[in-house]
């Protein structure tokens, strides 16, 4: 079964850094494009990171500078580092996968600009974890 688990969500001060992982079952982290978004509550979910075609690398304008997204083979899990925490980067993060070449554009498009996606724009998502970021 396919499964992506994500931890390392909590409560941190303004300026503070927090270091997210997806831990993914059921494929390898290099065979899908992978992602992270995030939602605040009462707004819609926005891409924030993408590593899509065997390693370009997309950061929405919001994160870039900041926060970091990588991956690890051997562990086969997705990160997102994220430094100089803001209020404003408060939300549940998720990560997300997908393995389809129209969707992967997508997925980057939508980090790139900002965008937004729902549950059902990607094959799989994580349930998410939340950060909290007070000033």
């Amino acid at each position: 079964d396919v499964q992506l688990l994500e931890s390392g969500g909590g409560l941190v001060q303004e300026g503070g850094s927090l270091t997210l992982s997806c831990a993914i079952s059921g494929f390898t982290v290099r065979s899908c494009c992978m992602s992270w978004y995030r939602q605040a509550p009462g707004k819609e979910r926005e891409g924030v990171a993408s590593i899509v075609g065997g390693g370009t690398i997309s950061y929405a304008d919001s994160v870039k500078g900041r926060f970091t997204i990588s991956q690890d083979s051997a562990k086969n899990t997705l990160y997102l580092r994220m430094n100089s925490l803001k209020p404003e980067d408060t939300a549940t993060y998720y990560c997300a996968a997908e393995s389809t070449f129209p969707k992967c554009i997508r997925m980057q498009t939508t980090v790139i600009v900002g965008a937004s996606a729902s549950a059902s724009d990607f094959m799989y998502w994580g349930q998410g974890t939340p950060v909290t970021v007070s000033s």
